[in-house]
Order: structure tokens, then sequence, then C-alpha cells
């Protein structure tokens, strides 16, 4: 074919008779010439078109197979959601919701008031507030209690989360000016007490969340640093990042900050809670109030299915053992390693692969020094990019020239998935 011999583009999509035809016949056509010029036949164009409105149409926000071992893993979405979270955001998704409508009273309501009781409950704090994630929670408390004032944080807790977002830039958009106390790997009470001045509005406490410090560190305790803060009437803020609501391992929890003096604790709602993603500040009434009232919390808010995904989490919580059966990243992190190994065995058998013991990885920044004992099924490494590319897409790792699928991460149904996905790609 020659490039004269290129239908024009209202005529290859006038074929199609699809509200999308002519987009996709310009991108066929233009595609065509490219590779008529380089030599190469085009083809079929009308398939080709097909083809393309097939990809147009196509939701890019899909539903992937994690087997890469890591349970939050901020690339795949981190975590995936109860049951139970899926039925609230479904019911209030379907129709219209009492967001802001109290009622009992038949007027305008808040909707901070659908999750707040229960996070009270959990945290025992006075009061509660949800906004879209944590990096707006602490964006938030440092613009309605530090603007234009000096906030001290610790050295070594300047530290660095996801895709280059750093506190240090964080605190400096909140319209607070940054303090720092202390040096990088020691940072005692008595830093904060000298460098409190006339100008100083909040201490900070930053939960070292996705690194650790070993050798010859320290950091002050929250009940030491709440001490200080009451001395000098301050409030002290103590971010949390991941969060958790059950005793995991060395994670913090909100409800301990607080019995140990922290006024505001601001932790993630996904993570390592099992939740949507969302950022929740519980503390004191008077300082939460400040934050519901700040211009930018409107800004910062959470929709209505986060609120329902995040309410339908929380109520699991109420029932400890409930929760660790029904929440995912709870059940895969304290899996028995037998019963990842029985999947292993499963899906090995299916897709002839072998079986190798693994180290599968708590991610999302927490626990970063956690090591969960884990199995995958190894399969050949040329794999792993059909296995992306397929339906649902498989994503596992490769190392030493083999692909493993780490069964920690894949439910039983999954593994059955998983298996199909395999033997497609093969069959190509």
């Amino acid at each position: 074919m020659e490039l004269r011999d290129l239908p024009s583009v209202d005529e290859l999509a006038r074929e199609v008779g699809d509200p999308l035809a002519v987009d996709a016949a310009r991108s066929v056509i233009e595609r065509a010439r490219e590779e008529i010029r380089a030599g190469v036949e085009p083809g079929d164009l009308r398939a080709r078109v097909d083809a393309e409105l097939v990809g147009l149409r196509a939701p890019r926000l899909r539903r992937v197979l994690n087997a890469t071992g890591v349970v939050v893993h901020t690339n795949l979405g981190r975590a995936p959601l109860s049951q139970a979270a899926l039925e609230r955001v479904v019911e209030a998704g379907r129709g219209y919701s009492n967001l802001e409508y109290e009622l009992g009273e038949g007027q305008r309501g808040s909707r901070q008031d659908h999750v707040a009781a229960v996070l009270r409950r959990l945290t025992g704090a006075e009061a509660a507030l949800v906004v879209n994630n944590n990096a707006g929670a602490v964006l938030l408390a440092l613009a309605a209690l530090a603007e234009g004032r000096e906030v001290l944080v610790s050295r070594g807790e300047l530290i660095e989360i996801g895709d280059g977002f750093r506190i240090p830039d964080v605190l400096a958009r909140s319209g607070a000016r940054l303090v720092e106390v202390g040096t990088t790997n020691r940072t005692r009470a008595a830093d904060y007490e000298r460098a409190i001045g006339p100008e100083t509005a909040v201490l900070l406490r930053v939960h070292q969340s996705n690194f650790r410090q070993v050798g010859f560190t320290e950091q002050p305790r929250v009940d030491d640093l709440a001490e200080v803060a009451r001395r000098h009437g301050l409030p002290l803020v103590d971010d949390l990042g991941s969060g958790a609501f059950l005793p995991l391992h060395d994670e913090p929890s909100a409800r301990e900050s607080l019995e140990a003096g922290g006024d505001l604790v601001c932790f993630s709602g996904d993570k390592l809670l099992g939740g949507p993603q969302a950022g929740i500040v519980v503390g004191r009434t008077e300082l939460v109030e400040r934050l519901r009232r700040h211009p930018l919390q409107r800004a910062l808010r959470a929709d209505k299915l986060t609120l329902a995904a995040l309410e339908g989490t929380l109520a699991l919580y109420l029932d400890p053992e409930r929760a660790r059966r029904e929440i995912p990243v709870l059940r895969m992190l304290d899996e028995p390693a037998e019963s990842v190994r029985a999947r292993a065995d499963r899906l090995a058998a299916r897709v002839g692969g072998e079986v190798e013991e693994t180290v599968a990885r708590v991610g999302g920044g927490a626990l970063p020094l956690l090591e969960l004992a884990s199995f995958a099924c190894a399969v050949e490494d040329e794999l792993a990019a059909p296995l992306r590319l397929g339906e649902p897409p498989v994503v596992g790792i490769v190392r030493d020239g083999r692909l493993l699928l780490d069964c920690r991460t894949l439910s039983d149904a999954e593994v059955e998935e998983a298996a199909a996905a395999v033997l497609a790609c093969r069959s190509r």
C-alpha cells in the first residue's frame, strides 16, 4: 500500500458508525502513514479502527492481581477494601444520601458526623475530622494552628514520603515556619524546650513510618513532649502516618498517642487501617473545631464514597476479631505461612511452576523492617510483561531470572485467576 491508497478519515469513519469513529480513524491513519513511510504494510485499517475503539472505551483504572508480596502496595492502590466497606459504597453511591442533611431535624447537617462517633469510640478522642489523605490532615492542622508562626520538629523526623513529597514542603505550604530541633539521630525533649519562643505555635512529632534509624539514636516519647507542650500552653500534634487500631508489632496507635498526652493525632484511613485513602484527625474538641472551621478544610474534605467506605471499615473494628477476619490487609498480615504455602502449591500445580520460599513486606511506608514469611510460585520471567497486559493484569516480581507470583497477596479465588492468566499467556 502507498500513501495515496489510504482512505480519508471521513471515509474510514463512515464504515464504522460510532460516535468515536472519527478520532479512532484519525489515529489509525496517522500510524498507517508512518508505517508506509517505514516500508511496513499497515494491514486491515477497518480492524484497526475497531481495536482503537475498544481501547478508547476500556477503563484506565483497572483491577489488578497483586502477586508482589507487598501487602499495602502504593502503586497498586494500597489497601483492598473489605466486603462491608464495598457494600456501604454501593449503598451510598447508587442514589441520594444524607451526606450533609440531618434527618431528625430536617435541616442541613455535617458530613463529619457520619464517622465522628465511631472514631471517638475507637480512639478515645473528644472529637474527630476526616479529610482526603493524611498529608492533607497534617497540612490542615498546621495551617489552622500555626499559620505565620513556628512549628518545632526534630531533624530526625523530616521525612520524605511517597512520590517525593517531603514533610518540610508540606509544612511550608501551611504557612507555618519550620524550626528544626535536635540532630538527625538524637533528639530529646529538652531540645524542644530550648527552642520554644514567643512565635512558637505547635510542637510536631512525625512517626518515622517508612524508615528506621538504628544504632546511636534517640527520640523523645509522646508523654515527654506532651509535658513540655503543657508547660508552655502549646498543642502537640502527632503525625502517626499509617496509624493502627489493633496491635501490629511496634506501630503506634491513635489511642496510645492520645493517652500519652497528644492533643491532635493524624493518621491514614487506608494503609494499616485497611480502608479508603483518607486523612483522619482526632483529639481535643477545641482544636478539631479550629480545623473544621478553617477555609482549607473545604478543599480537603472527603467525598461521600470515601466516607461510606471508611464508615464500613471502622464498623468492623468494633469487633476486633471480625476486623482481623474481614479486613483484607489485616487478614494478609496475620495469615500463617502454611496457608500461604498451600496457595503457592496449588498455583504451581496448575501452571507447572516451582514453589519458592520468599519474604513479603507490609509496604505503604509502614513497618519497614518487618519481614513476613511467604511462598511464591516461580514461572519463566518472559511471562512478566504479557501477564501485566492481560485481563486481569497480574503483577509479580522478577528475581534471578524467574517471575515470582507471591501468594501472600493473592486470595484463594485470585489464585485460580492467576493460573488461568499464566496458561492463557503461554498459549498465545
